[in-house]
């Protein structure tokens, strides 16, 4: 509030309680000039329900004890009309004014604590989304680090050889460079979507970051013994989307598949991975473990924000790929496979036109 508004509602607030006394004036004469049938009187409850608002709770009761004499010494005074009525009319317009003070002064109590909680949940929030915003670049920026350092190990290896491989070394660093600018471009992302910032949505191949990201996780794939399959529709549609945040999907999606299939004893170890059209102007992607599949009650909070099956998950990744997904006008799911795996899928339109 600027420093004009505030001296208005102060000098507002000063004029208020400077006439709350001359309407109490004019309420005794009126009561004390009129004959015992006029109820004049009960004309201090909306003095006691302004001053309510603008005065301390117990400066208001002291007005309301006030009120209540004056409402006495004004039947005192009052000598026309019946005084059987004037009696009547008195004690309910004390009534009237307790009543007003007491409940007066219970909502007022009330608004004050109900502010206080929205304000105390508004802080939660911040701190939750505070919270949320690290925990989930942290999250994000975890696999283009840890390309980094296997990068780095890499090129320390083949500089180290006798004579250098010095190409191979070249090659490494140049991953180095490649991951770093993907860990600063994670960042961005995740920061502009926690803020509400639009996705930067292109036209683009998804099959080739698809290609991208498996080649990027296939190595701890076949470590782990993980056959995949890679079921991509040809003639598929440019999708439109963010080409970024759907990578950390894909990636998300993939890395959440290959845990689940490490994690089951025994059993073929298949990942199949699918890409298609859905209704002709969007485009369908599946991820597809022979892992344990879902418990029962997992599928309903798979995408809750800190909600995890796994020992030392942090309950983020569905949740930050859902944000995403939606952020660029799709939708994401989970299902149970018929052969018992789990599924995850997504949906995003497709763009029209030639890739750019």
């Amino acid at each position: 509030m600027t420093n004009s508004g505030k001296f208005k509602l102060e000098r507002r607030l000063v004029l208020t309680i400077v006439l709350l006394p001359v309407a109490m004036v004019v309420i005794f004469v009126g009561d004390t000039v009129t004959d015992y049938a006029i109820a004049a009187a009960v004309f201090y409850t909306p003095v006691i329900l302004v001053a309510t608002r603008l005065l301390p709770a117990g400066t208001v009761v002291a007005l309301a004890f006030a009120c209540v004499a004056l409402t006495l010494l004004s039947f005192a005074l009052t000598h026309s009309g019946a005084y059987e009525v004037g009696i009547v009319n008195t004690g309910i317009s004390i009534v009237a004014i307790g009543v007003t003070t007491y409940l007066s002064l219970k909502l007022v109590a009330a608004e004050a604590a109900a502010h206080e909680s929205r304000e105390r949940l508004l802080r939660m929030a911040r701190i939750t989304s505070l919270g949320e915003l690290t925990a989930s670049i942290a999250h994000e920026v975890n696999q283009p680090l840890a390309a980094i350092a296997t990068s780095a190990g890499a090129c320390r290896r083949w500089l180290a050889q006798e004579p250098p491989a010095i190409a191979n070394a070249q090659r490494a660093a140049d991953r180095i460079v490649e991951d770093a600018n993907r860990a600063s471009a994670v960042i961005a992302r995740v920061r502009g979507l926690a803020s509400g910032k639009a996705p930067h949505r292109e036209r683009f191949d998804f099959n080739a970051l698809v290609r991208e990201v498996v080649a990027l996780a296939g190595e701890r794939g076949e470590r782990s013994g993980i056959t995949v399959r890679l079921s991509l529709q040809h003639d598929l549609p440019a999708i439109l989307a963010d080409r970024v945040q759907v990578g950390q999907v894909v990636g998300n999606l993939l890395l959440n598949a290959v845990e689940a299939i490490e994690a089951k004893t025994g059993g073929a170890k298949t990942l199949e991975i699918v890409s298609e059209t859905e209704d002709g102007n969007r485009i369908r992607f599946s991820v597809i473990d022979s892992g344990a599949g879902f418990r029962q009650g997992e599928l309903e909070h798979l995408f809750d924000a800190f909600w995890t099956t796994k020992k030392d998950g942090v309950g983020l990744g569905l949740t930050i790929s859902r944000s995403i997904i939606e952020a660029n006008g799709g939708r994401i799911w989970a299902e149970t496979d018929k052969d018992g795996g789990a599924i995850a899928r997504f949906s995003l339109p497709a763009g029209m036109g030639a890739i750019e």
